[in-house]
């Protein structure tokens, strides 16, 4: 199957998810891919930070800065330490100084993990100092450790999503929102649109994390506080999306990972927590329905990963049989099959699922990765 084909005039995304953010194989051949793809989509964005990531679509786009800053500076989750992630860079950086439309990159992620959260003080500050205002944002913040640790997170009693101040800070933000709707003719006059739309994602992001802190000082027990907080983290992951296809205006390729891509409920179960939610690819798919076009990533064997070869019965021992390295199968042509049991789900390895394949469009299949470099990095 050629990629191409699932690029229709109307299609807004084109969605490709890995299933494991261990195996390096999948962000390989998803340079390969957006090389092939370079002027029919108008943009890639990956599963990191959206606020880090703008410093790297001003290199890509413009040359500001160096590569070896903005692989450091513009990357969430420790994703530009990633080779893969660098050579798409230098790519880009490289295609763009002669390409009539210069390719753009974006991040639709937050700055969120399992285990923190950063502080709001610096999305809101920047939006405060944009706007001209005199807030005092740091002493309703207070010290950004105290959002960050592991503990404002896990423990209800110890996050400062539900004091006085962050009910404040929502506020402040809420209302700089406005204003910035409000004063846009003029603002976007007097420096620019780009500037605008900087200062507008700035604080949206810093709306985003006093959201997700006030999920995380929610009394409830541990299953349905992680349920809530994965599910608002998906549900800034589409709002981020469906901004930049608007900024965009023209297809956009999207990677991540497949939990987040995936058009039906995303599911995960820790411990004894057993987790269900609406991931950020079910929500725009069920706002934007043929436009959002999905390949979910599917993976044999690994070096990166403790795997296995899969079972002749799998959805992955079906498609070994079919490809050689890697290969793009249509879900149409794939029978009922089993889901896999022989992974360790603490290295983030989800396998196929019946309602996965049933809500993709088709599947890339690895039969083994062929890169060794990895990172400890969670869903």
């Amino acid at each position: 199957m050629d990629i191409r084909e699932l690029l229709a005039p109307d299609v807004d995304f084109l969605a490709f998810g890995e299933p494991a953010h261990l195996e390096s194989a999948f962000a390989r051949i998803r340079n390969e891919l957006f090389a092939v793809l370079a002027g029919a989509v108008t943009a890639i964005a990956l599963e990191t930070d959206r606020v880090a990531a703008l410093a790297v679509n001003d290199y890509v786009q413009h040359g500001v800065g160096d590569l070896d800053t903005v692989m450091r500076e513009g990357f969430s989750h420790r994703f530009g330490e990633l080779d893969n992630n660098r050579r798409l860079i230098a790519w880009m950086r490289e295609y763009n100084e002669t390409a009539e439309r210069p390719l753009a990159f974006h991040g639709f992620d937050v700055s969120t993990e399992m285990m923190n959260a950063p502080s709001p003080r610096t999305y809101l500050e920047h939006a405060r100092d944009y706007l001209g205002l005199d807030h005092d944002i740091a002493a309703l913040t207070g010290d950004d450790e105290r959002w960050n640790r592991t503990e404002a997170v896990l423990k209800a009693a110890e996050s400062p999503g539900a004091t006085p101040e962050a009910d404040r800070l929502r506020v402040i933000a809420d209302d700089m929102l406005v204003t910035l709707h409000a004063g846009a003719p003029m603002l976007i006059a007097a420096t620019s649109r780009a500037e605008w739309d900087r200062a507008r994602i700035h604080l949206t992001a810093g709306l985003g994390l006093l959201r997700y802190h006030r999920q995380a000082a929610e009394p409830v027990d541990d299953s349905a506080r992680w349920t809530r907080m994965s599910a608002f983290r998906d549900a800034m992951m589409a709002q981020n999306l469906l901004d930049i296809q608007d900024a965009e205006r023209g297809p956009v390729m999207v990677f991540g990972q497949n939990r987040h891509l995936q058009r039906n409920e995303s599911h995960m179960r820790l411990g004894p927590m057993d987790m269900n939610w609406s991931s950020a690819g079910a929500i725009v798919s069920s706002l934007v329905g043929e436009r959002y076009r999905l390949i979910v990533g599917s993976l044999g064997s690994s070096k990166a990963i403790d795997l296995g070869e899969p079972g002749p019965e799998t959805f992955e021992g079906r498609l070994q049989s079919r490809v050689d390295e890697w290969g793009l199968v249509p879900t149409r042509e794939l029978a009922a099959a089993e889901t896999r049991t022989d992974t360790n789900p603490m290295q983030g390895y989800f396998p196929l699922d019946q309602a996965t394949v049933d809500g993709a469009d088709a599947i890339l299949h690895v039969t083994a990765g062929t890169d060794t470099q990895a990172l400890v990095l969670r869903a």
